[in-house]
């Protein structure tokens, strides 16, 4: 805090500051020791401002002695590179086409300038970042997306060939679990490597889950541009269910980009292969400052959590 805030604070500030970290107490002592992992893209990492706020919160949850693991994204930013070097761009159904020129630019964006911008961040705040991507330590094993197109006149359905786009097959958390045990706050750019060595460009919020998935986190974040999910009046849902989310996809309360992001979210929270599942995934407005804090350490949170089923 500078001189000049402090010549500006008056005791009812101070006593403020004092009552709000002494309620934060039983959040701390419920999340201690557990990991929470932290998709962030949108907005929230494209203002610098917001990108300076989250670096803090992230320092501040190692420090209370939470384990943050972020997970990045970069969709804009890959854009804008793929326009400055003249490389063309073909979208299918709204994904990206990623021949070998194409994936190798976002390579190059994820896990060069974007994750090394959020790692300086971190550290800048005062925490011990490093940064990696899914190709490092076997973190991320991949495997080519595959996606159908019914046509609506034949009711046929082709396979859609998006090139080197590729979903998690196996997570090995063995470097996360080395980190986690130590100072240092994992940076993770979602790019997944193939059996034969070929690399695969994967969606940030998918890469999240599997990896929460793998490591047992106590929760999963997903820093979004938008409140979290809307009922059919537009109100924003506080809580819900697996059999309620699956529900609100049925009757099409929850529709387009949201789908996708609940699907994740739903495969974090439900218990598979002998594993308990993420005990609570949070869709939330990454353009909130500080939406983490708000989220772990107050009681009304931030955004819309999804667990497996009803408590």
């Amino acid at each position: 805090m500078t001189s000049d805030n402090k010549k500006n604070m008056t005791e009812k500030d101070y006593l403020f500051q004092a009552v709000t970290l002494s309620e934060a107490l039983p959040y701390m002592q419920r999340y201690a020791g557990q990991t929470v992992v932290i998709k962030y893209g949108g907005h929230a990492m494209g203002d610098p401002e917001l990108a300076k706020l989250f670096a803090k919160d992230i320092v501040l949850l190692k420090q209370v002695g939470i384990h943050p693991v972020v997970v990045h994204g970069g969709g804009p930013q890959i854009g804008r590179m793929l326009e400055r070097l003249a490389v063309e761009s073909e979208f299918i159904d709204g994904l990206r086409v990623t021949d070998q020129k194409t994936v190798d630019v976002v390579e190059m964006v994820l896990s060069g300038s974007i994750n090394k911008e959020i790692v300086g961040n971190i550290n800048a705040a005062g925490g011990f970042a490093v940064g990696l991507s899914g190709k490092d330590g076997h973190l991320i094993e991949a495997v080519k997306l595959h996606r159908t197109k019914k046509d609506p006149e034949s009711n046929i359905e082709r396979v859609l060939d998006l090139g080197f786009v590729g979903e998690p097959s196996k997570i090995t958390p063995h470097i996360l679990e080395t980190f986690l045990k130590s100072d240092i706050i994992p940076v993770i750019a979602p790019i997944g490597m193939g059996a034969n060595g070929e690399t695969y460009n994967i969606n940030a919020d998918t890469a999240a889950g599997a990896i929460a998935s793998a490591i047992d986190a106590k929760r999963l974040l997903m820093l979004t541009d938008i409140a979290g999910v809307l009922d059919k009046d537009k109100n924003l849902i506080a809580d819900m269910d697996a059999t309620e989310a699956r529900a609100m996809i049925s009757d099409g309360t929850i529709s387009g980009g949201m789908i996708p992001k609940i699907e994740t979210c739903l495969d974090a929270v439900e218990p598979k292969d002998n594993t308990p599942g993420v005990n609570a995934a949070v869709i939330m407005d990454g353009r909130v400052p500080h939406a983490v804090l708000l989220e772990i350490f107050t009681e009304h949170g931030a955004g819309t959590m999804i667990r497996a089923k009803d408590l």
